[in-house]
């Protein structure tokens, strides 16, 4: 078993396209996950260990948003918890290219957390709103349903355009060029990040700053939304044979 260092150097080679990746996942995330995949490859993880670590992580910190009255303590603790299960997140795909043990498996498995925490995190703010967010209207409280719903909608209709397109894919012709990574494309998605909504916790403290912060992100993500949609219809579209 090579040393930290030589496992660090193996991971940025066996590293995916940054191609349709915001900043934060770029500079932040998978650096922050190829640690923690070194970690786990040295400590003897499988990738599925370190997918139900991510799963670990990220479902106590939402528990506790649901179950534990707002302070600032709390979003501090909450906020350090999902960035630790984002973090996680990366690195158990990081371990099973470097160790050539991933498979349908593991990759469901991934994406049942992944979906499993999408709907949770708005689960668990409507909890809270509920509970203890002394709210100016009961209208607040059909955000976290609305900004679920965009949440999934985006998430399981960016699964179908990458298995979808995979499959025609498979039956066109080679020799297409990939487009280049965007810096600008990289800029613009920072928003619809998972990482830096995530950010949004920092607020719990103050429950009229998070209420508004969460709203902004909410129409944004319901914007980027509409946007990969119409996006995603056409790329499918043109995919069409004849």
């Amino acid at each position: 078993m090579g040393s930290m260092g030589t496992v660090l150097r193996e991971l940025r080679g066996a590293q995916k396209s940054a191609k349709g990746v915001s900043l934060y996942s770029r500079y932040v995330n998978r650096p922050a996950g190829r640690v923690l995949a070194a970690g786990a490859y040295r400590a003897g993880l499988t990738p599925n260990q370190v997918t139900l670590a991510s799963a670990a992580f990220t479902y106590a910190a939402l528990a506790a948003v649901a179950l534990v009255e707002p302070s600032w303590t709390l979003g501090l603790a909450v906020y350090a918890a999902l960035a630790v299960g984002f973090a996680f997140d990366s690195a158990d795909g990081q371990l099973a290219r470097l160790t050539g043990r991933g498979g349908p498996d593991g990759e469901w498995l991934d994406h049942v957390v992944d979906c499993g925490k999408l709907l949770l995190v708005h689960a668990a703010v409507l909890i809270s709103f509920y509970r203890f967010g002394e709210l100016p209207s009961d209208a607040w409280l059909l955000l976290p349903l609305g900004f679920q719903l965009a949440a999934v909608v985006t998430f399981c209709a960016g699964l179908l355009r990458e298995q979808l397109g995979k499959a025609a894919a498979a039956g066109a012709p080679a020799g297409s060029t990939a487009a280049p990574v965007s810096r600008v494309r990289a800029v613009a998605l920072l928003p619809a990040d998972y990482g830096v909504f995530c950010l949004v916790f920092l607020l719990l403290g103050a429950p009229g700053a998070f209420r508004a912060g969460y709203a902004a992100l909410a129409v944004v993500h319901t914007l980027f939304l509409a946007a990969f949609l119409t996006k995603w219809f056409r790329e499918l579209r043109a995919l069409r044979p004849g």
